[in-house]
């Protein structure tokens, strides 16, 4: 009798451990940790002009509107709205693209500017890396001109790097993992023009990761509280505190796999716990990819503030 009722446990085992899988694997956007809700926006759509979707941002002067760019071509911004319709293009003056790989927007003089990193370096051949400050433009305005070129050099060699950041006023890089390790560098608290500044290393990621797993992307919420770091894979959330003072622990970790993204590039983090995704379109021109859902903080992130 005893070894019956044992044999009957283990199967309800079974059975309860089958229940689970299946219950996770129905979920399209689940966290690893569980410690937050994802709910998708809509189903995967395209992103007409941007083949090469690389980096996203939120607009801080335009309610509603984000901006976005391909990591090669002409010096545009696209101007898209919540749902990744292009609702305009700016023309960038004073600008050149090398590798355009990230975006975001942050304080400046005069009120809001777009901050465009040119920081590919698929070869880690690059001897200084170049950031575009850009006054933040109407959505709907033709041209933007430059207000300011900011070159800066690693302390430890070059690095292919696919992240900007902007927190407590200053920009910081993370690079991609894929010709040297993971890690956030710090650019001076006074961005020099004219000057190769030297960047400051500040955390050190985990051992080099599969090639899904190198950091194509990051962004900072509104609020100042949390850092999200992508991959082709998945969405890493980091208290900004935490990663800024070289602790690299994510609090919870999203699998956006079942978006089905040809080619997971960009992240925003905007208001009301809204993430959005952008990706290129996987060659031969096709349209970018566009992406958004709501990620709650659950329990375990709560706890950690």
């Amino acid at each position: 009798m005893e070894r019956s009722a044992n044999l009957v446990r283990r199967l309800a085992l079974v059975v309860l451990c089958a229940l689970v899988v299946s219950s996770s694997a129905r979920n399209p956007i689940a966290s690893a940790q569980q410690s937050r809700q994802c709910v998708p926006g809509g189903a995967l759509g395209p992103l007409p002009g941007l083949p090469e979707a690389s980096g996203l941002a939120v607009s801080q002067r335009t309610q509603g509107r984000l901006w976005s760019h391909n990591d090669s071509g002409a010096p545009v911004l696209f101007a898209l709205d919540a749902t990744g319709a292009v609702k305009g293009q700016v023309q960038v003056t004073g600008a050149t693209v090398e590798d355009w790989e990230a975006i975001a927007v942050g304080p400046c003089e005069t009120g809001s500017c777009v901050y465009v990193a040119d920081i590919g370096d698929n070869r880690a051949g690059r001897r200084r890396v170049t950031i575009y400050r850009i006054p933040e433009p109407e959505p709907t305005s033709e041209s933007a001109a430059v207000s300011g070129v900011f070159h800066a050099a690693y302390p430890d060699g070059a690095h292919d790097a696919e992240a900007l950041l902007i927190a407590d006023g200053r920009l910081y890089i993370v690079t991609k993992g894929e010709t040297g390790p993971l890690a956030v560098y710090r650019f001076p608290a006074e961005l020099q023009a004219g000057a190769t500044m030297r960047l400051e290393r500040v955390a050190a990621g985990p051992a080099t990761p599969d090639r899904r797993s190198r950091i194509t992307d990051g962004s900072v919420s509104p609020n100042g509280r949390w850092v999200v770091l992508r991959s082709r894979s998945a969405l890493e959330f980091h208290r900004t505190p935490d990663l800024l003072a070289g602790r690299w622990q994510a609090t919870s970790t999203v699998d956006v796999t079942p978006l089905g993204e040809p080619q997971g590039e960009g992240v925003a983090l905007g208001a009301d716990d809204t993430v959005f995704l952008a990706g290129e379109g996987g060659g031969k021109g096709r349209a970018g990819t566009f992406a958004r859902f709501t990620c709650a903080p659950g329990p375990a992130d709560s706890a950690s503030r």
